[in-house]
């Protein structure tokens, strides 16, 4: 941050910590006790591949790590703007687990040099009356916010907003208009 950026009061956003993620626990039980929302089990990470045989390799290591030893299904898809989502899938109960294996796909990426193609991690709740609500965490912001579609391209902002207010002990994304939308993230 440069001298003319602290004099016009512009603050640099907090450095991403992968360790946040091991909030998301806690997190789920102030969503489920506070709003009635539940983990569904699913989460998925979000990254730009890159062209090569490094980053090939790297995503059937990745892949690798995640299946061994009877670890969570996971699934590769692509989104129609060319991100690609590893989706894993736990037992709803297992929080813990389901953290710990998308903490671990965004370590390995981030430890390969391959920490600016990483967009986004989400993990999926669910609630009475169809609700649906997944914590988006920005990797490039270290923050994470809510995010609840309740159909086509339209989302449920009353919730959100409950969400964030519940979610006290979360770094929860100050600014409203980085709360992007991400429609058909798998797992939703």
């Amino acid at each position: 941050m440069g001298l003319l950026d602290r004099l016009l009061g512009r603050a640099q956003p907090p450095p991403p910590s992968l360790d946040e993620l091991f909030a998301l626990p806690d997190a789920a039980l102030t969503l489920e006790t506070s709003l009635g929302l539940r983990p569904t089990g699913v989460g998925s990470v979000c990254f730009r591949a890159a062209e090569g045989a490094a980053f090939a390799q790297l995503e059937t290591d990745v892949q690798a790590l995640l299946d061994a030893d009877g670890g969570p299904n996971v699934e590769r898809s692509l989104d129609g703007y060319g991100f690609t989502w590893l989706t894993c899938r736990h037992d709803p109960g297992d929080m813990a687990g389901l953290v710990t294996a998308l903490h671990a796909v965004n370590a390995s990426l981030e430890a390969q040099g391959f920490g600016p193609a990483l967009l986004c991690s989400l993990v999926a709740f669910s609630g009475t009356q169809d609700q649906r609500l997944s914590l988006v965490y920005l990797y490039k912001r270290g923050t994470f916010y809510p995010f609840a579609p309740t159909g086509h391209e339209q989302r449920d902002n009353a919730l959100e907003l409950q969400a964030r207010g519940a979610l006290t002990d979360l770094r929860v994304e100050p600014d409203l208009a980085r709360w992007f939308p991400v429609w058909g993230a798998p797992g939703l």
